[in-house]
């Protein structure tokens, strides 16, 4: 069995934190504190794919002093193509992009962490500093919605990673999209933690005047402490409910996501954040409850019990009650929203809430009738 594994049987029947947070220790997955600061997952497992484990152990030559720091690391990716297409049935897009792989953010209870072992790397620590860039994302998007018979319908982006990470700042891979979708008059919908969103208004609101953009920002809690333990280097939540003021007055339709909802830590939080998102200028609000799928699981659960040790079991009972008595279940229309008393309760006040605010009362549609077909120059004509 798996040392996080029987941690977690120990923490969980037990009501022993501080024995898991032993066994994790001795097991050689816990990464030195001053080495991950800044950031949010404790541990760095090896990934699944791989045909060897890492285990970090003291041989007693004081060789761990000489590991540096996890420093953020940008690798350049050329991908084939930029657009990724989904046939999800419990998901509202069928196409998005990425442009970045991993995600410097470093949200504990990130989803798209086990991603980052089709590349090698561990979904812990990697996932947060090894970075992927798509610097070609923009040329690659151009000549893909040149391809004839091309249909547009919205591009999500901020689907899998934050497109506005702070590795956004000096790669600007982001903006150069949006200059393409806005030539093209491609509707596009952004999802982010960043206010580094607010950069591309110019952009942004001349797309909405032309009905082909919106926004969402994604605020988990108010809570300034916690959200640095759980989203360290994303924006403080003040400055997400200020993004959402400042794209709102420039006329871009602005959703608020309260997700991840993790119960027993923000769940009560809920109407809150949709106060506060309403009065800054938020028009839809959605939310999603704690997904812990794969490696994300142990991921979360380590830093549960380094910052919420009294919450662990109160926490991880709440979360199985949802699952069918799982840390996750995968099934289609279950995934986002849970199953159980707990999940109803959850979904009820977010949606009186949201009716009390006059939230989501009338959904728009981004446009897709205005989109502009690439001209086809020096084209050799079709044999008769």
């Amino acid at each position: 069995m798996e040392p996080i594994l029987r941690a977690d049987i120990a923490a969980f029947t037990a009501g022993r934190a501080e024995m898991a947070n032993a066994m994790i220790e001795q097991s050689g997955m816990r990464v030195r504190p001053d080495r991950n600061r800044g950031r949010s997952a404790g541990i760095n497992p090896t990934g699944r794919f791989e045909p060897v484990t890492r285990h970090v152990f003291d041989d007693g030559w004081e060789t761990l002093e000489d590991l540096p720091p996890f420093k953020t690391e940008v690798q350049v990716e050329k991908p084939r193509t930029i657009i990724t297409r989904n046939t999800s049935p419990d998901i509202s897009f069928d196409r998005s992009i990425n442009p970045y792989r991993g995600c410097e953010h470093g949200c504990v209870y990130c989803f798209a962490r086990p991603t980052h072992a089709y590349m090698g790397l561990s979904p812990g620590l990697d996932f947060e500093a090894k970075l992927f860039a798509k610097p070609d994302a923009a040329k690659l998007l151009d000549r893909e919605l040149s391809r004839e018979g091309y249909q547009p319908r919205t591009i999500a982006i901020g689907t899998n990673t934050d497109p506005y990470q702070p590795i956004e700042k000096r790669w600007r891979i982001m903006r150069e999209i949006l200059e393409v979708l806005e030539q093209r008059n491609h509707p596009v919908g952004i999802v982010t933690k960043s206010s580094l969103v607010t950069r591309d208004i110019d952009i942004l609101s001349r797309m909405a005047e032309r009905g082909l953009a919106k926004v969402a920002l994604s605020v988990t809690t108010l809570d300034r402490m916690l959200a640095r333990t759980m989203e360290p280097r994303a924006s403080t939540p003040t400055r997400r409910l200020e993004a959402i003021r400042q794209l709102s007055d420039a006329g871009i339709p602005t959703s608020v996501m309260v997700a991840p909802i993790v119960p027993g830590l923000t769940d009560q939080e809920i109407e809150r954040i949709l106060d506060a998102a309403r009065a800054a200028g938020a028009l839809d609000a959605g939310y999603v409850l704690l997904r812990l799928p794969l490696e994300v699981s142990p991921i979360f659960k380590d830093w549960l019990l380094r910052h919420y040790p009294d919450r662990y079991r109160h926490v991880m009972s709440l979360v199985r009650s949802m699952r069918d008595g799982k840390d996750y279940d995968s099934e289609w229309g279950k995934r986002m929203r849970g199953a159980g008393p707990y999940a109803w309760q959850i979904g009820r006040r977010f949606e009186i809430a949201a009716r009390r605010l006059g939230l989501n009362a009338k959904r728009t549609p981004l446009r897709t009738d205005l989109f502009v077909p690439a001209e086809r120059k020096n084209e050799q004509l079709v044999l008769l």
